[in-house]
């Protein structure tokens, strides 16, 4: 299929505007130009900005209440994307309002460390310690800890995916869902065909993720660290169900699709659902690309519907 007609306009004013490409950039810079298109801020019910005990220092969280707050509720903890170097609460903003609305749930929104200033494992570990919290400290949140979902996008994915499987090796907290929009599953894997296909020209370029992946690791062995590419963990049976949300012009498409595969033949229920058309970042773009809405009313579906189970 071609781009649709909002992902093109999208992306020739990309073009247009003659950024230079991140990996040029120093990461502070590169954080500074990470600006996503904004639409009207979603109402909520409340937010509140507050901190929680990580392992080396405090993590600054965000938490949404929902219109229809109850004495007790679902939560999602939502990890943002940005390749583990960029992106923040901010950036984010908008996606954790609309889940929050669309799933009816306490969203928290986790401000993990950022590499190359924290490199891995710093991000995994405050992003499992943000859950194990909310878990451990549930009435705090107004939240009923027999249903708390993970969530994330891009590098957000990834620490969603790696988060529930280190939960299930700990068994703890307990996770009833995974929503994984266009994740990373598989750092150090061969290229995949849309790796190749959408390497230049989609957004998300190889450049740029070389960079990524260059500043939050240490060395090529953590390449083959499940705690750094999930698609290498031996067992999936008994995590739990996963939304797996991908886009026909993203680099990471393929191992997201793949990862989704890798959990259904374990016997996860699992749905994925690939968005044509578009490109990877789509959902943060909701404001300019429509289809990035209907994702995010989709994964809102899910989240509330597992939280029903």
């Amino acid at each position: 299929m071609s781009l649709d007609p909002q992902t093109k306009f999208v992306l020739d004013q990309m073009a247009a505007a003659g950024a230079p490409p991140m990996e040029t950039l120093s990461p502070e810079m590169a954080r500074q130009a990470f600006v996503l298109p904004k639409g009207a801020l979603e109402e909520v019910g409340k937010v509140e900005n507050r901190t929680i005990p990580g392992p080396a220092t405090d993590i600054p969280v965000r938490v949404y209440y929902p219109k229809g707050l109850k004495p007790v509720n679902p939560a999602l903890v939502f990890y943002h994307g940005g390749g583990w170097v960029i992106g923040n609460l901010d950036t984010h903003d908008e996606i954790c309002r609309a889940l929050t609305n669309y799933a009816n749930c306490v969203t928290i929104s986790v401000d993990y460390r950022l590499a190359p200033e924290h490199k891995f494992p710093a991000a995994v570990e405050d992003s499992y310690a943000a859950v194990q919290y909310v878990y451990d400290h549930a009435e705090d949140f107004q939240v009923d800890r027999n249903r708390i979902a993970v969530g994330g996008d891009s590098a957000g994915g990834n620490l969603a995916a790696v988060v529930t499987n280190l939960a299930k090796d700990k068994n703890s907290p307990s996770i009833c869902f995974q929503c994984l929009i266009y994740p990373s599953t598989n750092i150090g894997g061969e290229p995949t065909p849309s790796m190749v296909e959408n390497a230049q020209g989609y957004f998300l370029e190889k450049g740029t993720m070389e960079w990524f992946r260059d500043c939050y690791l240490n060395g090529e062995e953590d390449k083959q660290n499940p705690l750094v590419s999930p698609m290498l963990y031996e067992d999936f049976q008994g995590l739990p169900p996963a939304l797996v949300i991908t886009a026909e012009y993203d680099p990471l498409r393929d191992e997201g699709e793949s990862y989704a595969k890798k959990l259904a033949k374990a016997g996860v229920e699992v749905e994925t659902i690939r968005y044509h058309g578009t490109i990877h970042g789509f959902v943060s773009m909701s404001a300019v690309i429509a289809q990035g809405k209907v994702a995010l009313e989709k994964a809102g579906e899910a989240l509330r519907k597992a939280f029903e189970k």
